[in-house]
């Protein structure tokens, strides 16, 4: 299937089922909406809230339609990963989501914005962040550089400067939030840090120091 139709039938679900990576699908017998499902809509009502609507058509379109045996055959439909339940739970469970959807669109309940609660939410959440901590701080960096200071000073010469900029807005995001330091711990983590931050600093004050020098940093393309 080609990526624009793909997008048009299956996109935003393909967002939704993401969002429960890891999580639990939720309990059938409660009204409340699974974590997994509060993450996704806390994210979308402030970031893209014209896509509700679109998660909840397309969740109760493959609902009502799921994918006969040509179309399977031809691999024109998405395929719902493993959700730890049956085929006929499945369809069941894409309802119900949808249901939770329409509620919160109804009632234009927009949830406060909070700290990330899952791992699809913080990488939602904090992209960039995501790219250069998951690339430039995984266990392999005592490896590929002197110390923190080379790595970050990669990065600010390597990486487009629009995006520097951008990660230095999601550090002041993410420090905005005013979390213990264990709790800044757990989410570079949940972003893909592997490393600890250099001896003297504390996960907070580390990441105040690289949005301080990137912010000021001035990228050398060999000019």
């Amino acid at each position: 299937m080609k990526p624009l139709e793909f997008d048009r039938r299956y996109g935003e679900l393909d967002i939704v089922v993401s969002a429960f990576a890891g999580q639990e699908p939720g309990d059938p017998e409660t009204d409340t909406a699974p974590s997994a499902l509060q993450a996704y809509l806390r994210h979308t009502w402030h970031t893209r809230p014209w896509a509700l609507s679109v998660a909840e058509q397309q969740l109760r379109e493959y609902a009502r339609n799921p994918p006969g045996r040509l179309r399977q055959r031809l691999g024109e439909f998405y395929s719902v990963p493993d959700l730890g339940l049956s085929e006929s739970q499945t369809q069941s469970w894409l309802s119900r989501t949808a249901d939770h959807i329409k509620r919160s669109i109804e009632s234009g309940d927009v949830p406060p914005p909070t700290s990330p609660q899952t791992h699809w939410e913080w990488h939602a959440r904090f992209g960039e962040l995501a790219q250069f901590l998951g690339g430039w701080f995984s266990q392999d960096m005592p490896e590929e550089f002197a110390d923190h200071d080379a790595a970050v000073r990669d990065y600010g010469e390597t990486v487009d400067p629009q995006l520097t900029a951008r990660l230095v807005g999601e550090i002041h995001e993410l420090l905005a939030l005013g979390l213990e330091d264990h709790d800044y711990a757990v989410g570079v983590g949940e972003l893909g840090m592997e490393v600890e931050p250099p001896a003297e600093f504390t996960v907070e004050s580390w990441l105040r120091t690289v949005a301080e020098r990137l912010a000021t940093a001035v990228p050398d393309y060999g000019k």
